[in-house]
C-alpha cells in the first residue's frame, strides 16, 4: 500500500508540513511541488472563504499534487472546574494585555468551520487530506475518499493507531515528541509521547499502512534515519520556517535566528492545547494553562497579535521543533534538495 501514496507524494521523500497561522501558504506549497516534493496546505485558522482562495491560488500556480490539513474539532473546556481554571489563567494574562494597550479576546468555543471546510473539500477535492487532533468519523473519511482524496491521520502514540485504521485512513503520520507546533494526536497527553524513532519502531510492525514521519527532521541524516526505520516520507515543518517562500513573520524569523532562545518547551500557554514552542516567557509561565482549546487560543489571540505588532518576542507563539537551530534561510527548493540528499 505504500506505493500509491509514495507516487502521490512525489519523487523527493519530503513533505512540507501544514504549519498553520502563516508559515505554510500557497507559495511554500507551490515551491515544494516545483522541487518534486509535496506540500500540505493548512486549513486551521483559515475561514472557509480563505481556504477556497488558497485552493484557487494553487490552481493558478498549476500545483497538481498537494494536501490540505484539517483540525478535528476539540471538546473544549469541560466542566466547572476547568472553566474556573480558565478564568484564573486569563486573569493572570490581563496585565500583559494592558501593558500592550490590548484586551484579551472572549474565551469562546468554535469548531474552526469544520462542516463548511469539509463541504469545500468534497466539492474541490485535493489529492490528499490529512487530519490533526485525532481521527474523524469513518463517514467523513469515506466521503473524502469517494471524492478522490487520500486520507492521512496524525497520531502521537501507538495506542492511537487502531482508531486511524478503524476509520479507513490511507496512511498515518507519526508525530514524534520533537515536533514543533501542536501535538497532533487525538489525546493531549504529551508526557506519554515518544521520540520519533521509537514511535516508528513501535508502529511499523503493527500496520501495513504507509507511514509519514514528523518531528526533528531538519537534516539529511535525520531524514535518512526515519526512512530507514520504515517511513515512506518525512513531513518537515521547522526545516522550512526560514524558507524564502514561508509566510513566517519578521519577528518570528528574528526569534529563530537571534541566538537568544536556545531551547524549546511543550506548553499549553498560547492555545490551551499542548504545543512545542521556543522557550520564551509566555511559553514557560503558562505551561500549566488549562486544557481548554480553542477557548485559550481565542482569548489570547489579540494579545499575541499586539505582541507581534510591538515586536515583543516573549509574548509570541514561536512554534518550533527541538532541532530548530538547523533551520536555514534558503529557497524552499534548496531545502528540499538538502533534506533529500543521498536518499537512494
Amino acid at each position: 500500500m505504500a506505493g500509491p501514496l509514495q507516487e502521490l507524494l512525489g519523487r523527493k521523500p519530503v513533505v512540507v508540513a501544514p504549519m498553520a497561522g502563516g508559515p505554510t501558504g500557497p507559495e511554500l506549497v507551490a515551491a515544494a511541488y516545483e522541487a518534486d516534493a509535496f506540500g500540505i496546505l493548512p486549513a486551521g485558522y483559515r475561514t472557509p472563504a480563505q481556504l477556497e482562495a488558497d485552493l484557487g491560488e494553487l490552481a493558478r500556480r498549476g500545483v497538481e499534487r498537494f494536501g490540505v490539513n484539517l483540525f478535528v474539532p476539540s471538546k473544549g473546556c469541560r466542566g466547572a472546574a476547568e472553566r474556573a481554571r480558565l478564568d484564573a489563567y486569563l486573569e493572570r494574562l490581563a496585565g500583559e494585555a494592558k501593558r500592550l494597550s490590548a484586551s484579551l479576546g472572549e474565551p469562546t468555543y468554535d469548531d474552526d468551520g469544520w462542516e463548511q471546510k469539509l463541504e469545500l473539500l468534497v466539492r474541490q477535492p485535493p489529492p490528499l487530506v490529512s487530519f490533526t487532533f485525532g481521527a474523524p468519523d469513518r463517514e467523513v473519511v469515506s466521503t473524502l475518499q469517494a471524492a478522490g482524496s487520500a486520507v492521512v491521520v496524525t497520531i502521537t502514540h501507538p495506542e492511537e493507531l487502531s482508531r486511524a485504521q478503524g476509520v479507513g485512513a490511507d496512511g498515518v503520520c507519526l508525530q514524534g515528541i520533537e515536533a514543533g507546533g501542536h501535538r497532533g494526536g487525538g489525546v493531549d497527553r504529551p508526557e506519554r509521547d515518544l521520540p520519533l524513532i521509537q514511535l516508528l519502531r513501535a508502529v511499523r510492525g503493527a500496520t501495513e499502512l504507509p507511514l509519514l514521519a514528523a518531528g526533528g527532521l531538519t537534516t539529511p541524516q535525520t531524514v535518512r534515519q526515519a526512512l530507514a526505520e520504515g517511513a515512506v516520507a518525512c513531513q518537515c515543518g521547522t526545516a522550512f520556517l526560514l524558507a524564502e517562500e514561508a509566510g513566517t513573520t519578521p519577528a518570528y524569523r528574528r526569534a529563530l535566528r537571534s541566538g537568544r532562545f536556545t531551547e524549546t518547551v511543550v506548553t499549553r500557554a498560547f492555545t490551551g492545547r499542548s504545543a512545542r514552542s521556543l522557550a520564551n516567557r509566555f511559553a514557560l509561565s503558562g505551561r500549566d494553562a488549562p486544557p481548554c482549546y480553542p477557548e485559550v487560543h481565542n482569548a489570547t489571540r489579540p494579545l499575541r497579535q499586539a505582541a507581534a505588532a510591538a515586536g515583543e518576542l516573549d509574548l509570541l507563539s514561536l512554534w518550533a521543533g527541538a532541532a530548530f537551530r538547523h533551520a536555514q534561510a534558503r529557497p524552499a527548493g534548496e531545502i528540499v534538495e538538502l533534506l533529500a540528499a543521498e536518499v537512494g
